[in-house]
């Protein structure tokens, strides 16, 4: 059984492994997911996740923890991409580049899937995860990482512009740096720096020849929560207002990932990740997440997604589940 063997202490031997050996090792030890080697895997990796730290808890007394009767129907199966068809945001994959920005790409997404969930998919718009990357100063420390659940309350308090693409026309603020590298039938921009991007600077303007002020531009949200750690009302949650945002221990493991259903099987830890989650399904008696990542198309599986296992807090998948209600 995978729910069994994702229990299981990971010998030490196996903690230390990396590359081949730990791919091998992965593969060798289980069939619920599977890890291909490749030579650029670790500088991929490394400056697109963020320090474990925004893991740990902050101060929860102020943070309102969503209470959600987990009793009540809830289908096997589930994706938001096919339950709200219009809001095509949902299934779109953002690139976060060379930077630890996940915790703000994730939330970003996740705020313009609502705009269109809530509206019953009358209205869109995509949030600028550069406004809240280079301005909530509350939420962390932009391309070191940051609180995922500070970023919806920085919407509810200050508001988000509109964003997009790198170099996109027609919103306010698009995303700070270009994709690194070649991806397929993609625009080539160069490549990244070695030592990662830099938070970029807060500017309180659009760009150029944008039609609205900063101010008038915004959205604002009305609630920012906490789910429990309980994957029955987390489900309900995202069955009922849009996709959420999990944050997840990472391991070497995970970036040789290629398909499956994920559980940590090799490797060391290395930091954390903030995530889509927009929906959940069971396959050959186990259960996952359907999760979708922020490293461009060619990463993963069916073009920027993965699965990982549901219902144990596996990487404490469950256990920092954030969401909110726009203001429309």
């Amino acid at each position: 059984m995978i729910e069994e063997l994702a229990e299981q202490p990971i010998p030490k031997e196996a903690k230390l492994l990396d590359g081949q050996a730990l791919v091998d090792y992965v593969n060798q030890r289980q069939t619920s997911w599977k890890a291909t080697y490749s030579p650029d895997a670790e500088d991929f990796f490394k400056h697109r996740i963020m320090d474990s730290k925004y893991l740990e808890d902050i101060d929860v007394k102020d943070i309102e923890i969503k209470e959600i009767d987990p009793v009540g129907d809830i289908p096997e199966s589930f994706d938001a991409r096919d339950h709200w068809p219009k809001c095509t945001s949902i299934g779109y994959i953002r690139d976060q580049s060379a930077c630890g920005s996940c915790w703000a790409v994730s939330v970003g997404a996740a705020i313009g899937d609502r705009v269109c969930t809530q509206s019953n998919s009358t209205k869109k718009m995509d949030a600028s995860d550069t406004d809240l990357l280079a301005c909530c100063k509350n939420c962390g420390f932009g391309c070191q990482g940051g609180y995922t659940i500070r970023a919806w309350e920085y919407l509810m308090n200050e508001g988000v512009c509109t964003g997009g693409r790198y170099k996109q026309k027609g919103v306010c603020k698009p995303y700070a740096f270009h994709p690194c590298g070649r991806h397929a039938n993609q625009k080539y921009y160069g490549e990244c720096p070695d030592e990662g991007w830099k938070t970029p600077k807060c500017r309180k303007i659009c760009q150029l020849r944008y039609r609205k002020s900063y101010e008038d531009d915004k959205i604002y949200g009305i609630r920012a929560y906490q789910l429990p750690n309980n994957e029955r009302s987390i489900r309900k949650e995202i069955m009922n207002n849009g996709p959420v945002v999990a944050s997840f221990r990472v391991y070497s493991d995970f970036k040789f990932y290629t398909g499956g259903i994920y559980i940590h099987t090799g490797g060391y830890e290395r930091g954390g990740h903030a995530v889509k989650v927009i929906g959940w399904g069971r396959e050959n008696g186990t259960d996952y997440w359907l999760i979708a990542n922020s490293w461009n198309t060619d990463w993963g599986e069916n073009g920027g997604y993965f699965r990982i296992l549901r219902g144990s807090n596996h990487c404490q998948i469950e256990q920092k589940v954030v969401a909110g209600l726009i203001k429309l």
